[in-house]
């Protein structure tokens, strides 16, 4: 864990650093994630089931392509009942927040006369990637596919990697619950390839959302433009800025409720008391201990985590605005977050108070988790129905209208040397 003070000298060069540093992975994927697409693209269910052999070491002939809607309702039913209980308030929660994301169709008349405006209308099919392996997520199924549905999207379809041909029965619970259409048993760039182009057995589809590793990601990024995607997502993170007057243990859990995510998720904790980064540091290692994903945890806070020690924090915002985090939590009293909250700049998503842990925002709270990392929150946003949403634009004249605006088309027309377009407004004034 890295220890910063910003009072040191060489503090901007080291804190350059660590908002510089690249935690992506160093695989060099590229090349391998363009062969497979170009396999999907040519052979179809043909490759898919070659490299669901080799990869997750079953064959869906035998096994079977797809998870249908009776085995979700099953797997939901067989639920112990606080976690069904809690399935469903999150998805209603969650639905609540997103339904109030729909955008509003605008239709009027300017002052010459000229109809302008807009109409939203859902894509016809989304695709929703879930992993399977260590990140085998319901609530990223309901973070995903609910919004899609709240947005209007008639086929939903969730692609998810079945290793040795076993299914999550959470994940399978949360997928009815949701609302998904079709589930089918491919993982890897080779399912976001199907998803993009199709094959003999999935039709494709137009968005493709949900969180993966290198490859899935590295897919998403190839083929935005056959379809479009959520956002080329990294790893995990969180920034916490905090004061004395929290107990330690409070922000250490927060802390590690990120680096448990992946060995190359950050956690950053700004505080203006040098004591409390002790204590808080303290804490982090005691509690590490006991996590039954304490490999990773470890791994993540040894590698990648950060403490920074300031002289108030107020002046901290700045250096947090650098880092753009997904996650940022403001653990002080509930005014002075607000305050805090007003020199926001870049985050992902803000969490509110001493009593707002960010994994309130994973499950229960409604506003979406699947949210920009790697900085990317200076220019993008998490996941929300306009994601699933796209809008037309409309464009009505009279006579009285064109013969208001028409002529300073033609001259423009006119300008860039362009006759025909010149020629198709003059012919009817």
């Amino acid at each position: 864990m890295q220890r910063l003070d910003s009072s040191d000298i060489g503090f901007a060069d080291a804190f350059d650093a660590l908002v510089n540093g690249r935690r992506e992975s160093d695989a060099d994927v590229t090349s391998a994630v363009a062969q497979t697409i170009k396999d999907v693209r040519a052979h179809g269910d043909v490759t898919l089931a070659e490299m669901t052999h080799r990869f997750d070491g079953f064959d869906l002939n035998n096994a079977g392509w797809q998870i249908d809607a009776a085995q979700c309702k099953a797997a939901y039913d067989a639920l112990q009942p606080d976690l069904r209980d809690a399935l469903t308030l999150a998805a209603k929660r969650i639905e609540a927040y997103h339904a109030a994301q729909l955008p509003e169709d605008r239709d009027y008349r300017d002052s010459d006369n000229v109809r302008l405006g807009a109409r939203w209308s859902a894509v016809d099919a989304a695709g929703v990637y879930v992993p399977g392996g260590r990140a085998a997520y319901p609530s990223s199924v309901l973070m995903n596919a609910i919004p899609a549905k709240v947005a209007g999207v008639e086929r939903i379809v969730m692609v998810t990697p079945t290793p040795k041909g076993e299914t999550n029965q959470t994940v399978m619970a949360a997928a009815y619950v949701a609302g998904v259409d079709e589930i089918w048993r491919v993982g890897g760039a080779q399912a976001i390839a199907a998803l993009a182009y199709g094959t003999e057995r999935i039709c494709p589809v137009d968005v493709i959302t949900g969180p993966g590793n290198a490859w899935v990601a590295e897919a998403k990024r190839q083929l935005y433009g056959v379809v479009g995607i959520d956002m080329v997502a990294g790893p995990s993170e969180i920034v916490v800025v905090a004061d004395a007057q929290n107990d330690p243990a409070w922000i250490a859990a927060d802390l590690l409720s990120q680096a448990e995510h992946d060995p190359t998720s950050q956690s950053i904790l700004f505080t203006d008391n040098a004591a409390f980064a002790d204590q808080v540091a303290a804490a982090v290692d005691t509690q590490i201990a006991t996590l039954s994903t304490q490999a990773v945890a470890r791994a993540s806070w040894t590698d990648f985590g950060a403490i920074i020690v300031v002289d108030n924090l107020e002046a901290a915002m700045p250096l947090v605005n650098r880092l753009a985090a997904e996650h940022l939590e403001l653990a002080v009293d509930d005014d002075r977050a607000e305050r805090l909250f007003g020199l926001v700049r870049h985050a992902g998503s803000v969490f509110l108070g001493r009593m707002t842990p960010e994994a309130i925002g994973d499950y229960v709270a409604g506003p979406n988790h699947v949210l920009p990392t790697g900085r990317r929150a200076r220019f993008a946003s998490g996941l929300s129905v306009l994601d699933f949403m796209k809008r037309t634009s409309f464009i009505a004249l009279d006579q009285h209208a064109i013969n208001k605006i028409g002529p300073a088309a033609a001259t423009l027309a006119d300008a860039e040397g362009l006759p025909a377009h010149a020629a198709s407004v003059r012919k009817r004034l």
